[in-house]
């Protein structure tokens, strides 16, 4: 079975002029997209900060559902966050990774703007005969260009009713994160 990581990434991504920039790691994205990966089988979910008090704050959420109050309060969630690794970088979750399959991911990467190369149709057909895959997230305005650029798929936009949303598409992170990952990996009932 191909394993499936996703990544939430808060460097590098744009704000709203289109800079690089950091964002910050908000409480609830931790939570939202450690759930959805857990209710669809993901293997693992990378929260991607170069900033060590990010780091250490996300190591906080994480570890009060794991071993604080929260794992007595609510252990469904103790369960997803047991799938949550806090990184420095996009790198360092690919060979994360590449460790625990013994060969680089698929990365793919999500963007509201780019021109995707892959439907998530296509991309789902071909999940199957992969060994693992890596979908990244981008915080605040999208991936920077770099991650874009050098994934090796880009899933096209997600879109909604064009016709009546006079073009606007700018969807939170989670929401995202849980259209993909139902385009991806449900099961038709």
């Amino acid at each position: 079975m191909t394993r499936i990581a996703l990544a939430l990434v808060h460097h590098p991504c744009l704000d709203k002029d289109g800079q690089v920039f950091t964002t910050s790691i908000t409480n609830l994205d931790v939570h939202d997209i450690a759930r959805a990966a857990t209710s669809y089988a993901c293997d693992a979910f990378y929260v991607v900060t170069p900033v060590s008090a990010q780091q250490e704050m996300a190591r906080r959420i994480v570890g009060f559902w794991e071993e604080g109050p929260g794992q007595r309060r609510n252990p469904d969630r103790t369960t997803a966050m047991r799938i949550v690794h806090v990184v420095a970088s996009v790198s360092d979750a690919i060979a994360a990774e590449e460790q625990a399959l013994g060969a680089r991911p698929l990365v793919v990467a999500t963007s509201a703007r780019a021109q995707g190369t892959a439907s998530s149709a296509s991309l789902r057909a071909r999940l199957p005969s992969e060994r693992g895959a890596l979908v990244l997230f981008g915080t605040g305005h999208g991936l920077a260009p770099s991650l874009v650029d050098g994934a090796d798929v880009v899933l096209a936009p997600l879109v909604g009713r064009p016709d009546k949303s006079g073009g606007y598409n700018h969807l939170s992170v989670r929401s995202a994160a849980a259209i993909y990952l139902d385009r991806l990996l449900a099961v038709d009932p």
